[in-house]
Formats: structure tokens, sequence, C-alpha cells
């Protein structure tokens, strides 16, 4: 029961945090993108860490109320201390890990109930969660137990400078950017979160539809991590009834953006972003769809809002790049029509 306390208290608490960090909507310092560290910052959550071992067997023992309410104090300040320290780029991580913690608590509780199901329940969603976790950091080149431990996530001073700086860019409509794929020869298409949100994969269909009629050759280039959980681009563009040898995963579609004419991004953000490339970057090491090498690009985002990293991305400024800003269900269905 302790145990299980113990584990939804950090969860509950570092969940808010994650929250926070995710929403981009407040100014309170620990909600900011920017990972918050301080000296003995590791020392204080393993101080917390053992104390909290010690309430927990305190409470077995004694089946005192004293001890369980400080078990659950320290989970709730050791949940926000170890979310804190993790920036933007590693949230997707977080969100997962803290999913995790969910099931484990759940599978704790369950012990202490005798529930079978319960403790099924639990560990299932635990068991989930961690392996989700540990394939998102695989395919981010992120250290695991750096993740959690907060050791990784970037420089806060890299993250909070990319954002704010106001530069131009090239922006036009659904119109030249259908001009645009109409005069290529090769399309590669980068679906993002942004085409989730928006339900735009049957539209996408349907402009890919129109493009192949036309004699052009489209591809779809899968990152491993776009979205909100791997494989989510896969699972739509299924949906969408996508041919199979269309789509791509990034080891196998990185090398054919430089003969690209055109590479059409449909509201992925940092899974493109060249920041990659560039030491001390919040993202640096982290692979990324090489887009950027296209002869012309063309970007379809709501706004100029940045990713989960809080970095500016290089690639929306380049001279090849074309910002087409709307929904990206309509800008698709627009360009359908122009294309017609």
């Amino acid at each position: 029961l302790a145990l299980g306390a113990f584990i939804g208290a950090v969860t509950f608490t570092g969940s808010i945090i994650a929250f926070g960090k995710l929403s981009g909507k407040y100014k309170f310092r620990l909600f900011q993108g920017a990972p918050v560290q301080f000296k003995g910052q590791h020392m204080l959550n393993a101080v917390l860490g053992i104390a909290a071992a010690f309430f927990v067997f305190g409470f077995w023992h004694s089946q005192s109320w004293m001890d369980i309410c400080l078990v659950i104090a320290l989970g709730f300040a050791l949940g926000v201390l170890l979310i804190i320290p993790i920036g933007g780029a590693d949230m997707p991580v977080v969100v997962s890990m803290l999913n995790s913690y969910s099931g484990w608590a759940a599978a704790g509780i369950g012990f202490s109930l005798n529930n079978a199901m319960l403790i099924i329940a639990g560990s299932l969603v635990g068991s989930s969660g961690a392996i989700l976790s540990y394939i998102m950091c695989k395919a981010m080149n992120r250290s695991f137990f750096n993740v959690i431990l907060g050791g990784f996530g970037g420089d806060a001073t890299t993250a909070a400078a990319g954002g704010a700086v106001q530069r131009s860019v090239k922006s036009g409509s659904a119109d030249d950017a259908a001009f645009v794929l109409g005069n290529a020869e090769t399309v590669v298409i980068v679906p993002g979160y942004g085409l989730a949100v928006a339900r735009a994969q049957h539209a996408v269909k349907e402009l890919a539809q129109k493009l192949t009629d036309k004699g052009i050759t489209v591809k779809y280039a899968i990152h491993p991590v776009a979205g909100r959980m791997p494989g989510h681009m896969n699972v739509l563009l299924a949906e969408a009834e996508v041919p199979y040898d269309q789509v791509f995963e990034m080891e196998d579609i990185n090398g054919e953006f430089g003969q690209a004419d055109v590479a059409i991004i449909l509201g992925a953000n940092d899974v493109v972003n060249p920041a990659a490339h560039t030491k001390g970057s919040a993202i640096y090491g982290m692979p990324i769809l090489e887009a950027y090498k296209a002869k012309t690009v063309i970007v379809n985002k709501r706004s100029m809002a940045a990713g989960y990293a809080g970095l500016d991305n290089e690639l929306f400024y380049m001279d090849k790049t074309m910002m087409v800003f709307g929904d990206a269900k309509k800008v698709v269905e627009d360009m359908g029509k122009a294309i017609e």
C-alpha cells in the first residue's frame, strides 16, 4: 500500500509538471520547456528516495498513518524534482514513463488489496510503458537512465535563445504549394503530429494519388518518434490505406532527400530540425529526417510555435523553404483542389 501510494504520488506531481512543460501556456518557471537544474539536485533526489524507502518500511512494521502521509509527501516532492531537470526534447519519453509509473502504482495497490485483476492490469501498463520509453530513447539516441534521472534534456540557454529571436520566413498559399508540387518529379511527404491532430491522413492520401496520377513519384518518410508514440504515423497512414511500398523508415529514406524535388512537411518540427547536428543543441545527437536536403521544402504548420524541444527550426528560415500556415487537413485539401 505504501509503495503504491509513493509511486502514485510521484506520478501525480510529475504529470502536472510534464503537462505544464508541454502546454507552453504558463510563465511559471517550473512549467517552462527548459530544464530547471541546481547544485546538488541528484543528491537531494537520492536523499528523498532513501527517506521514502525508510518510511515505506516503517509503515510496513508500524502501520502508522503518519508514516504513509510522509511517504506521500516525499513522493509529491520527488515527482516534481525528477521532472523539472528534463528538457522539452525528452518530454515524450517522460510522458511514457509516467504512464508506466501509474501502472506500477496500480499494481502496488493491487497487492495490498489482494486484487489479482488490479495487479495484472497494473503490471501490463507498467511494463508496456517502460518498454515504450526504452524504444523511444533508442530512436532518439538518448540514454534511458539519463533521461529518467534528469541527466539529459539539453541546454536551457540554447532552447531559450532559439525562441527569443524574431526572424522572417517565406510564406505562401496552398495554391503556391500546389504549383510547386505539380512541377516536381519526386515528392517526399513527412507526416507529423500536426497531421494527426487535424486528422488529415485521408486528405494526404488523396493528394498523393493525384500527384501519382500525374506521373510524380510520391514517398512517405516516417520518423520513429513522430507523433506521440512510435508507430503513430504508420497507424494513421495504414488507416488511410496508403500503399505500404510508398512508406519508408528514416534509415531508408534519408539518402533520397538529396534527389527529391520537394519535401512537404505536415505538422512535424523537432524530427526535421537541423539543430540536431549542432553541438550544444537541446536535441544534439537525435537522428532526424534530413528534409533540408531536398531542392524545395514546403512546411505546413498552424504557427511558428516551437516543438517539444522549445527550439527554433533553422529549416523554416532557409531560402528554399515555403511556409504554408493553417490546419493541415484544409491546407492539403486546398492543394488537391488546386492540382486538379
